[in-house]
């Protein structure tokens, strides 16, 4: 089922089009630290230069790191790798987007967590149009 997933899918990494798209018209050009892969196409005469990812595991935009981000979207032209500054201290680790997971953010009130959300203050007073 694997040869087959990666020929019909596209939402569980690349598929082999994909693969073989970025083999003849592009050039690799770096990872991040999640394994994602960088391509740039190969210099071609009055074409502007296009820049793509080929995620490692699950396609999902918020993996790909901001310093990448921002050669992906042509903010600058040098490889992230050459210009990133040292971490910082209070730099937090990747976490992925848990949105339509079981761990993602559920407020109070929200279905998930029982549709019960706590008793009104008294301090609203609803709006009603006059007459």
């Amino acid at each position: 089922m694997g040869l087959l997933a990666k020929i019909f899918t596209w939402w569980d990494g690349a598929t082999v089009g994909t693969h073989l798209f970025s083999a003849l018209n592009g050039e690799k050009v770096g990872e991040d630290h999640q394994g994602n892969t960088y391509f740039r196409s190969k210099p071609r005469k009055g074409m502007k230069e296009r820049r793509w990812v080929i995620y490692k595991g699950a396609n999902d935009a918020s993996r790909v790191p901001s310093e990448w981000h921002g050669w992906l979207h042509h903010s600058y032209d040098a490889i992230p790798e050459s210009h990133l500054p040292p971490p910082r201290i209070w730099e937090k680790d990747y976490v992925p987007n848990l949105t339509g997971t079981s761990a993602a953010y559920r407020p109070a009130g929200a279905l998930e967590r029982g549709g019960v959300r706590a008793a009104a203050t008294g301090d609203y007073e609803a709006w009603t149009p006059e007459a």
